[in-house]
């Protein structure tokens, strides 16, 4: 999986969270907002001591979180409390001052006693109203939530009720009706902030991404210090291939909060897509935020041990006289991210040696077999390990595989891309010749695809992905020959009947990479998306097509068709968002130049 290091992400750490003043509002309960985060983080409002509540949800785009949705809490300092003589009105103020400071220590059964004191005394108090249904939201009873809130809105329609509501309504997956109470509120407060960034966030999870653009306009010109909103919209204009525009943005998110981790994340993937990895390597080492599990759920945690970090071998040129002892030193890399981010900077190891007099890696199972016979055979030194060792006392230093480049201070021009660098089992390359030399017309040129990626639960996989349907026609092309590399967990991303008319599909036999280089090892080319196959295949010295989505991973360089990464490989991508068929058009062109019809038909 490539995405976790390859996409940049929208704002999800809630420290970075905008939390508004709403300002006085109309009626006879005033509101004002409060983000949701985690628990023990603070935010202030602009000119309030609200502190955020802990609720279980963040929105996600592409796979990433892209933001902590703003709630409110009743304000219990408006002149019209209650319509009660003002003796109790004062008491059922003081309750609803005291249930929001229970509230926003996470005292909630408190908050409930509370509640249920005003509301016997004032059915319609708003606040407490309001407070129940944010009880209901954090206990997982979101229908319930529901149900308070739109009993709050029918007794008075304050315009941060809308705000609860949409966050109520995305917990229950509700965009659509999100969407519709975000526009509600509006409509009664159209200056209010946290509504203009909070329908960006969600349209900016559903994909409609100018249209995000407009609302995170909107709201940073209502906010401008807003940092979370900056990052945002970064990554929307680098979506829509402003890179530029998205780097100031990210910058500016950087100064109004400096440790703002995600933004600093997203900002090396904007440097590094522009080739500028001197500046960008240093904001890579915040990559962390942006770690996913294989099901999408964000898993933002450094990979370290407890050993001291190698920093790099500009170290040992300073430190010339300690040279020969380092040499003799241990160094552990640790494995992160995905299998296309090992395949590509595997290539490190075999320099780490020449630093280091055993480099050790905690390799992924399913490359294992492949990586013994292309490095541990060359290199001695390499050892390959199936977890962490518990016991530590063998390593001297350590360093997260993805590091490795700013370790050795690479630039584009600098890239270690000799090729081949990984190779096939002569073995097992040859059982899969004679197969493919028993088919008909054994002459036609044998071109491996794949047209999806792995991992479904990451929604950036969406827009890397093509349908079986879509890849159809280019399968249909009569003088190559079609054998399948796309291994597949998702009934989904299998071949329909269509394309298993034109394709050769032997993946059932295949157990690890090891089977899939050897299977390469007899191809002529490899079409493929941005996935775990491309990077074998270019590693392995084959040409490879690369179908790239727009403004794409930041490894293929923005504005180019080749990679300094892999020599041999081709860049197609879209000249529009989510257009696979002007790319198909230009790989089909590409074919017939390549490979050209024989006279014999074949």
């Amino acid at each position: 999986m490539l995405e976790p290091s390859c996409h940049a992400s929208m704002h999800g750490m809630p420290r970075f969270g905008t939390v508004l003043e709403t300002g006085r509002l109309s009626g006879k309960h005033n509101l004002r907002s409060l983000s949701i985060g985690r628990p023990g983080e603070l935010h202030a409002p602009l000119n309030s001591p609200a502190r955020q509540a802990s609720l279980p949800f963040r929105l996600r785009a592409h796979g990433n979180r892209i933001g902590s949705v703003m709630l409110t809490h009743p304000d219990t300092h408006s002149p019209n409390m209650s319509t009660f003589p003002s003796s109790q009105a004062v008491d059922l103020s003081s309750l609803h001052d005291e249930a929001v400071h229970a509230y926003q220590t996470g005292r909630h059964d408190v908050v409930q006693t509370l509640v249920e004191r005003i509301l016997a005394e004032d059915a319609e108090h708003v606040g407490a109203i309001h407070l129940r249904g944010l009880l209901a939201l954090a206990s997982g009873e979101a229908h319930d939530a529901l149900r308070w809130l739109e009993r709050a809105i029918r007794i008075r329609p304050e315009p941060i009720l809308f705000n609860t509501l949409y966050a109520i309504r995305l917990n229950l997956g509700d965009f659509a009706g999100a969407v519709q109470s975000i526009r509600q509120g509006l409509a009664i407060q159209p200056d209010f902030a946290a509504f203009h960034y909070n329908l960006a966030l969600t349209l900016q999870h559903l994909g409609h991404i100018e249209d995000a653009a407009v609302g995170y306009r909107r709201t940073l010109e209502l906010d401008p210090d807003n940092s979370a909103a900056h990052n945002n919209f970064g990554r929307v204009c680098a979506d829509l291939g402003a890179m530029d525009e998205a780097e100031r943005h990210y910058r500016r998110a950087i100064e109004l909060a400096p440790a703002n981790l995600v933004a600093r994340n997203n900002l090396a993937m904007a440097l590094l897509a522009t080739g500028r990895y001197d500046e960008a390597w240093p904001y890579f080492e915040d990559r962390w935020v942006s770690f996913k599990l294989p099901d999408g759920r964000p898993a933002p945690a450094p990979v370290e041990v407890p050993l001291p970090r190698w920093p790099g071998e500009g170290v040992f040129h300073v430190q010339g006289a300690q040279a020969a002892g380092a040499s003799a030193q241990c160094l552990l890399v640790l494995h992160e991210q995905g299998l296309g981010d090992s395949l590509q900077f595997v290539r490190y190891l075999p320099l780490a040696l020449a630093h280091f007099a055993r480099v050790g890696y905690v390799c992924p199972p399913a490359l294992r077999r492949l990586y013994e016979r292309s490095l541990c055979s060359r290199w001695p030194g390499l050892v390959l390990l199936d977890a962490v060792p518990a016991d530590l006392a063998q390593w001297d230093r350590y360093i997260p595989l993805m590091s490795l480049p700013m370790a050795f201070a690479t630039q584009v021009a600098t890239i270690p891309a000799a090729l081949p660098y990984l190779h096939a089992d002569a073995r097992l390359a040859a059982a899969w010749r004679a197969r493919l030399e028993a088919l008909p017309a054994p002459q036609l040129p044998r071109v491996g695809v794949v047209w999806a990626g792995g991992h479904s639960g990451i929604a950036v996989d969406r827009l890397r992905s093509l349908a079986a349907a879509q890849i159809a026609p280019l399968l249909a092309m009569p003088h190559v020959r079609w054998i399948s590399l796309q291994k597949t967990d998702d009934p989904a991303k299998l071949p329909d009947a269509a394309a298993r008319a034109h394709l050769i599909d032997w993946t059932d036999e295949i157990a690890d990479f090891a089977d899939t280089a050897a299977l390469i090892d007899n191809l002529d080319l490899v079409i493929s998306v941005d996935t775990s196959v491309a990077h074998l295949a270019a590693s392995m010295g084959k040409p490879v097509w690369l179908l790239n989505r727009f403004a794409g991973c930041w490894r293929w360089l923005y504005g180019r068709d080749d990679s300094p990464w892999y020599p041999g490989l081709r860049l197609f991508t879209q000249t529009r968002r989510a257009d696979w068929h002007d790319v198909l058009a230009r790989v089909a062109a590409a074919l017939t130049q390549t490979f050209p019809r024989q006279d014999n038909g074949s």
